[in-house]
């Protein structure tokens, strides 16, 4: 039996897999980027070997990396007055217009992020592969490993539109039928694209173009806390002068 104990998982993910895995540790936390390639034999070999055993698969989402790294609003100095309930028309925050992201300036912008437990090791792993095509991005569906991802994939596929190549019955799961486009995307206007009424004339509901004018929301803004900030220095000087 393989001694798990001397070694970090992300030491023994580098040694077992090598190049095949681009592995980071944040917060204790380890995340194992992998090509859709790989995917498959990877994943089996997580959830087969000694050393890894993660047989419960926790959540497969996806994620939307357009504007990643830009700052859309400053909120460092914002005061009380800074911001007005909302901003009208095309504006984007602190952007203009012609510098807002576009899916054009991501080099890969969508991944499905799988997250693992291994109940014999207690340990967690987060597990991200990106889709070669923006257009279409397809990684192949870990159904067949883990059946319990089925549904989870199926929201991936309706919010971000990520095809799970070899999923047994990938529809739509959260939308309504009919439902163009893919909600979670950045890109997708947040008042939508249709609205549904009752026309009591027609006795029917109608599906008609949103009649919301566009705008641009107020972020939530975390101002620092001015006691905490002073318990801190207090605690500093405490600590310096003891």
């Amino acid at each position: 039996m393989t001694d798990i104990s001397s070694n970090s998982l992300a030491e023994r993910l580098s040694a077992r897999f090598g190049d095949t895995l681009k592995i980071s540790v944040v917060r204790n936390e380890v995340t194992a980027e992998v090509a859709a390639a790989d995917l498959l034999a990877v994943a089996t070999a997580l959830r087969d070997e000694t050393p890894f055993r993660f047989g419960v698969p926790i959540d497969v989402c996806g994620v939307d990396y357009l504007g990643y790294g830009q700052t859309e609003w400053d909120t460092e100095t914002v005061s009380g007055t800074g911001f007005s309930r909302g901003v009208e028309g095309e504006a984007m925050g602190r952007f203009k217009w012609s510098d807002r992201p576009r899916p054009d300036m991501q080099k890969r912008r969508f991944a499905s992020v799988v997250h693992l437990l291994s109940l014999e090791n207690n340990q967690r792993l987060r597990l991200r592969v990106f889709g070669e095509d923006d257009t279409l991005p397809v990684v192949p569906s870990l159904t067949g490993i883990w059946p319990g991802v089925n549904w989870f994939e199926r929201e991936s596929f309706d919010l971000f539109g990520i095809v799970y190549e070899g999923h047994p019955d990938l529809r739509r799961i959260l939308t309504d039928y009919g439902f163009m486009g893919h909600p979670f995307r950045k890109d997708f206007p947040l008042i939508g694209n249709v609205e549904v009424r009752y026309d009591p004339e027609q006795k029917r509901v109608v599906y008609e173009p949103v009649s919301i004018e566009p705008r641009v929301l107020v972020p939530r803004v975390i101002r620092d806390d001015a006691d905490l900030l002073q318990a801190k220095a207090e605690a500093a000087d405490n600590w310096r002068n003891n």
